[in-house]
């Protein structure tokens, strides 16, 4: 069996040690090591049971994913973009970089299967989105707007150096924004091919507290400089949130 994957192995056990966050199932020259990793996202709870074969890194792990709080259709999502992120992650050991990116991003992958309360109904809650880079720009930013106009979301798309999307509306809709953002193909990769986008993080996403302006539209701003993107964000009245998750950024 491959000293890299029982090195990992060990790695992971020492990180996730908690009461049945890991459980190596099965452990075999022929078979290699099967093992599972329970993780508490977004509310709720997901089993992901990795298979690394003997010729793992060089051959990429089978991953299932199950959970209660989750549709099927929700948990099959869940796996596509694990195996997808793992593609990229090839040909190094890659678990724990796998989950940890999966943690990281969780809000755009999953929408948990879980009551709204009235607020998560009727909002209005607000969420920042990062993106690293837009090839396609025009054709991108088309669709952004596109999907903010169907599911009725206010904001600001924040173009520059640093790519920002501030969106407002209810839980529900800013939840499916997110799900269309990674499942969608959006822009186009360096070969020139349709892409989905693989590198956005949700920066925060919270009930919009009292006090702070809820915009009326969804409008595109162009910031030149790190000052034009500040003074954009105060000029909405989000400055808390520009110290908060926007400078270190720059």
């Amino acid at each position: 069996m491959s000293s890299v994957a029982a090195d990992e192995l060990s790695v992971l056990s020492a990180i996730y040690c908690g009461k049945d966050e890991f459980e190596l199932l099965e452990e075999s020259a022929g078979k290699g090591f099967v093992f599972r990793i329970k993780l508490s996202v977004e509310a709720v709870t997901l089993s992901i049971i990795f298979h690394l074969s003997p010729g793992y890194p060089q051959c990429l792990p089978a991953i299932s994913v199950t959970s209660e709080g989750l549709s099927r259709h929700q948990c099959q999502s869940v796996k596509e973009n694990l195996n997808e992120k793992a593609v990229e992650l090839q040909p190094g050991p890659m678990i724990h970089q796998l989950l940890s990116w999966f943690k990281e991003n969780s809000s755009g992958l999953i929408m948990p299967t879980i009551a709204p309360t009235q607020k998560d109904v009727q909002g209005p809650w607000v969420a920042l989105l990062h993106l690293d880079h837009m090839r396609a720009k025009t054709k991108y930013v088309r669709i952004i707007e596109k999907f903010t106009s169907e599911l009725d979301l206010t904001g600001r798309l924040f173009m520059g150096r640093v790519i920002l999307i501030m969106l407002q509306g209810t839980r529900k809709n800013i939840k499916e924004y997110l799900r269309l953002q990674k499942t969608v193909k959006v822009d186009i990769d360096s070969s020139g091919k349709k892409c989905k986008e693989k590198m956005m993080r949700v920066l925060c996403e919270s009930p919009l507290s009292a006090g702070l302006q809820q915009l009326s539209t969804f409008d595109v701003i162009e910031c030149s400089t790190h000052e034009d993107l500040k003074m954009e964000f105060q000029a909405i009245g989000f400055r808390g949130m520009y110290e908060e998750f926007v400078l270190s950024l720059l």
